[in-house]
C-alpha cells in the first residue's frame, strides 16, 4: 500500500485545515488508518485512527478531541482529518498510516510521507 498525505499547509489560529490520505496499490477498506504528528525536536505523536470500513471505530488524541475528526470513504480510498479551530501548537508535520488499529506508531506498517501543518498565533 502507498499512501500520499496531502492537504497541508498554513493556516491561522481559529482556522481549520483539511488533510487527506490517499492509497493506491490496495483497497484501504481492510486496513485501519492512522494520522500522527511531529513537530521539531519532539517526538511523534498519535492524532487520531479509524478501523478498517466495517469497524467504525474511531480514536482521537485528548489534545484534540472536540477540534478534529477522522473520516474515510472507500470509494474514494481515502481518510481525512478535519482540523477546525487550529492552535499553534497544532503546528507540524502530519503523517499517515495504516495498519492495525492502535494510537501506536508500532501497529502501523505502511506510511505516507508528511505534509505540514504551520499554525499561526
Amino acid at each position: 500500500v502507498q499512501l500520499q498525505a496531502s492537504g497541508g499547509g498554513l493556516a491561522q489560529a481559529g482556522g481549520s485545515l483539511e488533510l487527506s490520505c490517499t492509497a493506491s496499490g490496495r483497497s484501504l477498506s481492510f486496513y485501519a488508518v492512522g494520522w500522527f504528528r511531529q513537530a521539531p525536536g519532539k517526538d511523534r505523536e498519535f492524532v487520531a485512527a479509524i478501523g478498517w470500513s466495517g469497524g467504525g471505530l474511531t480514536q482521537l488524541a485528548d489534545s484534540v478531541k472536540g477540534r478534529f475528526t477522522i473520516s474515510r470513504d472507500n470509494a474514494k480510498n481515502t481518510v481525512y482529518l478535519q482540523m477546525n479551530s487550529l492552535k499553534p501548537e497544532d503546528t507540524a508535520v502530519y503523517h499517515c498510516a495504516a495498519g492495525t488499529y492502535s494510537g501506536s506508531v508500532s501497529t502501523y506498517e505502511y506510511w505516507g510521507q508528511g505534509t505540514q501543518v504551520t499554525v499561526s498565533s
